[in-house]
């Protein structure tokens, strides 16, 4: 079932639709989108039932907003880190800026979309297509800043962005997974460290 926010959209209702998305966004991310319910929901954004059933009609519906506000808040972080990247020691500052983000909750919870997607790609269509078009779109945002790279003759002919921005993105994601079971950021400096070394091998001398 759809979300039913069609109806009623006063600025009232946007506020308690927003604030029912904000609290889910927050516990997906703590708890896990299994282990949240829709009570816990409500509980956290202080709404009624009628309030919550008004603009969800089910917890796929929700589920559904909260990937598309997780996905517009990711992307445009890497959007904005990654627009201005024109040198190595600019994607190593991208790097740096991650895993400073990563070790301030000591490695926990993950990638938002990454864990969403670990949970919600084997049993929902819809989720897992959404979840897949954000990190086809990370995904771009990589190799368009490696492309540059290799226009600007900071990376060598030899260089292939896709390739490049394929395993950056995995290594990213690979990171986040250890450095929540080790409930630190050092595996994901590691993963990053390696991938962008190799990025550097076909740095032009």
């Amino acid at each position: 079932m759809s979300a039913t926010s069609d109806v009623r959209r006063t600025p009232r209702g946007l506020e308690t639709r927003s604030r029912i998305v904000d609290s889910a966004t927050k516990l997906f991310y703590v708890r896990g989108v299994t282990a949240t319910t829709l009570d816990d929901v409500r509980l956290a954004s202080g709404t009624s039932k009628s309030q919550l059933y008004n603009h969800f009609g089910d917890k796929r519906a929700l589920i559904h907003a909260v990937i598309d506000v997780q996905s517009r808040f990711v992307l445009a972080r890497e959007e904005q880190h990654l627009r201005g990247v024109r040198t190595l020691a600019g994607l190593r500052r991208w790097r740096d800026a991650l895993v400073q983000a990563n070790s301030l909750q000591d490695g926990s919870y993950g990638c938002a979309l990454g864990a969403m997607s670990i949970e919600l790609s084997d049993n929902d269509e819809q989720s897992r297509q959404a979840l897949n078009a954000s990190f086809d779109a990370w995904q771009r945002m990589l190799v368009e800043t490696l492309t540059r790279l290799r226009a600007l003759g900071v990376l060598s002919e030899n260089a292939d962005p896709q390739r490049l921005g394929t395993g950056l993105l995995a290594a990213l994601q690979g990171g986040y997974v250890l450095a929540q079971n080790a409930h630190s950021s050092e595996p994901m400096a590691v993963a990053l460290d390696m991938a962008l070394d190799h990025i550097a091998s076909f740095a032009r001398t």
